[in-house]
């Protein structure tokens, strides 16, 4: 399971750094005049934040086996699709209502952080 979630949080890595980049440059005007650049930002911010713990909880997986440490994994990969992914869409598209699903992305990225959390408590 942790080479699937290395090869996740790599691709997302990846593609963080290139949404940040495309957002900040060829984006950025579009971004400013329909007032979705702080939404663009925040969706890059928590795709990169959450990619790194998915490659921290990657790493844990090779020292300690924990069904735990799967379900945080698989929190922040639907955490990373749902939450930054329906960010994306809204300024893309503008459709407003992607705004609605954003907070279910938030609520699996808690769930990750409490998997983790759990993981570090049976572990002692």
């Amino acid at each position: 399971m942790h080479k699937l979630f290395l090869i996740i949080s790599s691709i997302s890595g990846m593609l963080s750094v290139a949404l940040g980049a495309f957002g900040a440059h060829a984006l950025k005007d579009k971004l400013q005049s329909d007032g979705t650049l702080d939404t663009y930002q925040t969706a890059v911010q928590y795709q990169f934040y959450h990619t790194l713990a998915l490659l921290a909880i990657t790493l844990l997986m090779t020292k300690y086996e924990s069904q735990w440490l799967n379900y945080a994994g698989y929190s922040m990969t639907f955490g990373i699709l749902i939450f930054s992914g329906s960010l994306y869409v809204l300024c893309f598209t503008g459709m407003k209502w992607m705004g609605a699903i954003t907070p279910i992305g938030g609520l699996l990225f808690i769930a990750g952080w409490l998997f983790l959390l759990l993981t570090a408590l049976k572990s002692m």
